[in-house]
């Protein structure tokens, strides 16, 4: 508990840090090659439950990814993260950006409800756009991260929307996976209301039979640092789970997605090693 003590304070940081890289949407370069093919598709009846779709211009069929942005539980759109969504469907994919319902709200199930709603969502309608529902991957960064490795390990979200088999594969950049006890207004908003605390997290449910995961994270991340990666890469394995994870020196929080931009790419391999991963996975 110490060890989360040292750096819980700067969870509080997590929409805070993610707010520039918004920036990118209007001033930053694209990815050519593709477009979004669909707007505002509804995954429930609530305005944030919708999402955009993003594909190659080339005909498919092109494994699937959804995509969840971060934002501290509590900020985003995905209005700000379509370059992000570009850079994946560039790189042979069809990919959802939906938003989410997030604090204040609602509280902790519902946004992680959310992401399993979105998912189903995105495998109903991506073989309209070129996608393959049956190779469908999760991937998200900072908060989003913690959305798609909680909807990727505990079986009960997509097992609510009937779809218990979907995810193939998940992947998470700068992600919160360990982040006991919640002494901060972030986590204690979103979270602080949860009977039992430790079903938030996701290294609670690391299995044999996960689908296999890939970590990322910068080692200069002073908002969720880099241990989290760790442990959670450390669990998997100790469990018999398949995981692969991959520390970026001296990159931050904001690094990490940053990345993906064409202005950015250069600095770290980051889009490169989680399509790669993604691709072999997904065949």
């Amino acid at each position: 508990m110490t060890r989360r003590g040292l750096f819980a304070p700067a969870l509080g940081l997590l929409a805070a840090a993610c707010s520039p890289l918004s920036l990118l949407n209007t001033l930053g370069p694209r990815d050519g090659g593709v477009r979004r093919v669909a707007r505002d598709i509804p995954y429930g009846d609530d305005p944030r439950q919708q999402m955009d779709l993003y594909a190659p211009t080339a005909p498919g069929p092109y494994p699937t990814l959804v995509f969840f942005y971060g934002g501290g539980w509590d900020s985003g759109s995905r209005s700000q993260y379509g370059w992000a969504a570009q850079a994946l469907a560039a790189r042979g994919f069809v990919v959802a950006l939906p938003d989410y319902r997030v604090v204040p709200q609602v509280v902790f199930p519902a946004f992680i409800e959310d992401a399993a709603a979105a998912t189903a969502k995105a495998a109903e309608v991506v073989g309209q756009y070129g996608g393959d529902p049956a190779r469908l991957g999760v991937l998200g960064h900072s908060a989003g991260a913690h959305l798609a490795m909680m909807i990727a390990l505990d079986r009960r979200y997509m097992a609510a929307v009937g779809r218990p088999d979907l995810i193939k594969a998940a992947a998470g950049l700068a992600g919160p996976y360990d982040f006991l006890p919640f002494d901060v207004a972030a986590s204690q908003n979103a979270f602080g209301r949860a009977p039992d605390p430790t079903l938030t997290q996701p290294v609670t449910f690391v299995r044999a039979d996960a689908p296999p995961i890939w970590l990322g994270h910068g080692t200069a991340d002073t908002v969720v640092h880099d241990e989290d990666t760790v442990i959670l890469d450390e669990r998997m394995r100790a469990v018999g789970g398949r995981s692969e994870a991959r520390l970026y020196p001296g990159l931050d929080h904001a690094d990490l997605i940053a990345t993906f931009s064409p202005l950015f790419r250069k600095k770290a391999t980051v889009l490169a090693d989680v399509t790669d991963f993604f691709h072999r996975q997904l065949g």
